[in-house]
């Protein structure tokens, strides 16, 4: 088989397979790894659960098979790391299967996938061809939609769209939720926040919720837009939550009392639009911010860059880079406030206890920090 039997999707705009095979029960778990690594995609005809079963054995198999780690320092630690993760998903995200214009997984004993995948991909036309590793990631993201995330500092649940990063890690809305705010933002009648890069809108609801009179939302994902707006009319505050646009900073705007950014963490280059919550490549967005922040500043309005040390800890950007960035744009800090990660890779190893010492070591010694930032 050379060619697919349907239109071929990505939501990480992988290019179609060059070779493709039909597999099924009859296929063993060692010849589809080998398959898989030398390029060549399965698609699946047997039913669902021999596709799960051959996914987790080639997984099995490409984690046994993992290089030790040879790192001299953290940056090349979590260089490897990169490459290894990146290798794992290039071999599974070639097992494929068939999915009908009606969001219909094709195959005998299949879930009922339809409302899931028209949350994360929208109608189709035609029949599609996905990857099931990226299906499975749909159908969990659907499951966060609907459960909803808990956030203590809210005393609420945020539902996580398809695509936008999930405030698991709730230590940073923690910092914002405690923070003072700056004198400009209580003038309550006319208090303007933009939290910039907004996500599930987590912090924007937050900051309503402190008094804050209308908080404009910026993201470059035009799925985290709808997200925090949907967060919003969730939580009774669509009348002060309003998208702004994928800029970075509203367009046209007045003046804010206050701006909140929290960009991904590290600067490296993301390979999928979920990543792009924890990638910032060469700190773009970063500087952005800064560069951007002292003149969209009321008088006694302040910019609270929330940002985690952990890029530092790994050799990725040093403490002098950051406050030099600070420093260029015009800015001073005002204060800082520190809290440690409560999110489980900060205290353990991952399952199997294969994560590298090095990469271990940083993030049990990360912390995250609200730098509040005014004009020098």
């Amino acid at each position: 088989m050379s060619a697919l039997p349907a239109s071929w999707h990505s939501e990480n705009g992988s290019p179609p397979p060059r070779r493709l095979i039909a597999a099924d029960d009859t296929l063993s778990a060692g010849a589809a790894y080998r398959l898989a690594c030398e390029g060549t995609a399965l698609l699946w005809q047997g039913d669902y659960p021999g596709a799960l079963r051959l996914l987790h054995a080639m997984r099995r198999r490409a984690e046994r098979r993992r290089p030790p780690s040879a790192a001299g320092s953290p940056a090349e630690a979590f260089r490897q790391h990169r490459q290894e993760r990146a290798r794992l998903a290039r071999v599974l995200g070639t097992l494929l299967v068939p999915l009908g214009s009606d969001h219909r997984v094709r195959l005998r004993r299949a879930p009922d996938v339809r409302e899931a995948c028209l949350g994360a991909y929208g109608p189709f036309l035609d029949n599609r061809i996905v990857s099931l590793r990226e299906l499975l990631g749909v159908i969990g993201a659907h499951q966060w939609r609907t459960k909803g995330v808990e956030v203590p500092a809210l005393g609420a649940r945020i539902h996580p769209h398809y695509g936008v990063f999930s405030p698991v890690r709730g230590e940073y809305v923690d910092l914002v939720a405690r923070a003072p705010l700056p004198p400009a933002a209580r003038i309550t009648a006319t208090a303007t926040a933009h939290d910039l890069g907004t996500g599930t809108g987590v912090l924007a609801v937050l900051l309503a919720r402190r008094g804050l009179r209308e908080v404009l939302v910026t993201d470059a994902n035009p799925r985290a837009l709808a997200c925090a707006h949907d967060n919003a009319r969730r939580l009774g505050l669509a009348d002060r939550v309003k998208p702004a646009g994928t800029g970075l900073y509203p367009q046209g705007r007045d003046r804010a009392a206050l701006v909140v950014c929290n960009p991904p963490w590290l600067p490296a280059r993301p390979s999928s639009t979920l990543d792009e919550g924890v990638y910032d490549r060469d700190s773009h967005m970063l500087h952005g911010f800064l560069d951007g922040l002292a003149s969209r500043l009321l008088p006694g309005g302040e910019g609270w860059l929330v940002l985690s040390d952990l890029a530092e800890r790994l050799g990725l950007r040093s403490r002098a880079d950051l406050l030099g960035a600070v420093a260029q744009a015009g800015l001073r800090v005002a204060g800082r406030l520190d809290t440690v990660p409560r999110h489980p890779r900060a205290t353990a190893p991952d399952r199997a206890g294969r994560a590298d010492p090095v990469l271990r070591a940083a993030r049990a010694a990360e912390i995250t920090s609200l730098w509040r930032l005014v004009p020098a």
